[in-house]
């Protein structure tokens, strides 16, 4: 397997209203890199937030089409990774890395 930079890989917190409705699951929902694998994005968030990772969802949300101002437009597409964290282990997303 390729070592990748964990910043390559996790792109972003998703905060959503379902995405803190996890969060009592002990669950957080990230935007990753198309190209990553489950065992890079367990890999990089356990690097990145030391917590120990049970396991990986990932999904992948294909591109809505939208009108904004007259104008049509199409959403880019991109994956979700769900990433349930074991016992004790806690990230707190709205502070920031």
């Amino acid at each position: 397997m390729k070592e990748v930079n964990a910043y390559d890989v996790i792109l972003s917190p998703v905060i959503t209203e379902k995405s803190s409705l996890v969060s009592e699951f002990n669950q957080v929902v990230f935007k990753v890199a198309h190209s990553a694998s489950k065992p890079q994005i367990k890999a990089a968030v356990e690097k990145l937030f030391n917590v120990k990772v049970r396991a990986v969802n990932t999904l992948n949300r294909k591109g809505k089409r939208k009108v904004f101002k007259g104008v049509r437009g199409r959403q880019s597409d991109f994956k979700r990774a769900i990433v349930t964290l074991d016992e004790g282990h806690s990230i707190d997303v709205t502070t920031g890395l």
